[in-house]
């Protein structure tokens, strides 16, 4: 018996798409409700398959007829559950690990003190939860178990990369997607859910929703309105779709671009140009290190990435060995040097 997690974009708008069954079909309701919750917070679909595929991970383990009440969850059961995951083959990452107990951390804390609505019986023996009354001592979830992760470095791709990368390109809305990851910085899903009426070229403007649905304005980059004006004027295909970036040929003429039609995009042109390295966050990373490069602010770079955390924008201000030495032996140049005092030639 194993459960499942099962797309129903057809469920009222108030309901996340995204639900949990037991091997009987029947629905998990302590993991749907938190999800539903996580929909009113209007977490992008993105978050929410990411929270729903977290809990399919975490009941899979956990689920088993003789599992105590999620209600005595504390660090030692977490403890296991983490030694469970180091030893399945692939090894998950840090990243993915942490992420995994965050959402069960979040998970505990929206239940806990409630009661199971429903009475099915993984609910009666894993999910039910005391109820909580008034001057009762809520149990404390500790927050203290966490994997330390890898030290993130930025690799941006070089000047003769980039120009060799987009010397493959035949379409000018290749160039008007990547144009835009080079020079606003944008993410991929960030490209692919622009809208035509997110682009505004009369006042050089682009709205962009951003992770968890925020939404930035950004100044768009005199070479993005060339090449975005030269596709909608002349390659964009008559379409019913309100996405900017659209399928040029074949049977999905004019639907949306995919995730996975970006991809393939992706890995056709690094294949023609020889550039294993290119790929949309590669573009992203490059777009922050030429601005900081260019004398940019933190904090409008913060603004201009999307950033949650000024401590990520900081990750771009890392320089290579080779960029100390210069600047230092700049800066050492730029220095006056004091004059010598007179040095007697005898000393009495």
């Amino acid at each position: 018996m194993s459960l499942q997690l099962t797309y129903s974009p057809a469920t009222p708008a108030s309901r996340c798409p995204y639900r949990l069954h037991d091997a009987n079909g029947e629905e998990i309701g302590p993991c749907n409700q938190f999800l539903d919750a996580q929909l009113l917070r209007n977490l992008s679909p993105r978050s929410l398959r990411s929270y729903a595929y977290d809990l399919l991970h975490f009941a899979r383990w956990w689920w088993r007829p003789t599992a105590p009440p999620l209600s005595q969850i504390d660090e030692a059961a977490l403890a296991d559950y983490v030694r469970f995951q180091l030893d399945q083959h692939p090894r998950p990452s840090a990243q993915t690990v942490n992420h995994r107990l965050t959402v069960v951390r979040a998970l505990l804390r929206f239940h806990l003190g409630t009661l199971a609505v429903t009475s099915t019986a993984w609910e009666r023996t894993v999910m039910t939860y005391p109820p909580s009354g008034i001057g009762r001592r809520r149990r404390q979830l500790t927050a203290t178990l966490r994997l330390k992760q890898a030290r993130r470095i930025m690799v941006p791709l070089s000047g003769e990369e980039v120009a060799q990368f987009w010397g493959g390109f035949r379409t000018v809305r290749d160039l008007a997607l990547v144009g835009l990851m080079l020079f606003n910085g944008l993410r991929s899903h960030e490209v692919l859910s622009l809208q035509l009426e997110d682009v505004r070229l009369g006042d050089a403007q682009l709205l962009v929703r951003g992770k968890g649905n925020k939404q930035r304005l950004l100044p768009l980059a005199s070479e993005n309105i060339r090449l975005l004006e030269y596709y909608l004027r002349l390659q964009r295909p008559v379409s019913n779709s309100a996405a900017m970036f659209v399928c040029l040929k074949g049977p999905h003429r004019g639907q949306p671009l995919t995730p996975a039609g970006l991809r393939s995009l992706f890995r056709h042109h690094r294949h023609l140009s020889q550039v294993p390295h290119a790929n949309p966050h590669r573009f992203r990373h490059t777009f922050g290190r030429d601005m900081v490069r260019a004398g940019l602010s933190l904090p409008a770079l913060m603004q201009l990435m999307g950033h949650a955390q000024i401590r990520t924008t900081m990750l771009y201000v890392e320089l290579s060995p080779q960029e100390v030495w210069q600047q230092f032996a700049q800066a050492v140049a730029r220095l006056t040097t004091p004059a010598m005092p007179t040095i007697p030639s005898e000393v009495s």
